[in-house]
């Protein structure tokens, strides 16, 4: 008997190679996507004071857990999908931007919820709300130009 071979593919090419595996991972990727930006439209939009007759803390505590279930499930789709493409998505203008501006909506996140509670009447509150929804919705626009650019 002989030692089993390696697998002829690896899962970065499996995932390229394969005509249903790029496309389901893309859809698990826009459903996170849609968990975060759903979950993060609610509460922005709260803390720039629509909907006053919400409690800010209770839609928060809400949200967060299905924020953080859409971010794992895009991050680990888009690892999978990064890994299947990588050298041309490093090479892509609109992926490093995509990169650079959830790098910078997560630092915004983390100082938003470092602060204490969440006060919609601070300004600056406010205004890291605006800059939350305007950082998704260039991640969104960028996501969609790395076909494209």
């Amino acid at each position: 008997m002989s030692a089993a071979s390696p697998a002829p593919w690896s899962l970065a090419e499996f995932i390229r190679t394969s005509p249903w595996a790029y496309p389901s991972l893309e859809i698990v990727h826009l459903v996170g996507l849609g968990l975060v930006f759903g979950t993060l439209w609610l509460v922005e939009l709260r803390l720039l004071g629509i909907g006053r007759r919400l409690d800010v803390g209770a839609l928060a505590a809400t949200a967060l857990p299905w924020n953080l279930v859409g971010f794992a499930l895009s991050v680990a789709s888009g690892l999978l999908l990064f890994a299947s493409r990588a050298g041309e998505l490093i090479a892509n203008r609109a992926f490093l931007v995509k990169m650079g501006l959830i790098a910078l909506a997560g630092i915004n996140a983390a100082l938003l919820h470092t602060r204490g509670p969440l006060d919609p009447q601070r300004a600056g509150t406010r205004l890291q709300a605006a800059a939350s929804l305007l950082l998704w919705i260039g991640v969104i626009a960028c996501g969609r130009l790395i076909a494209y650019v």
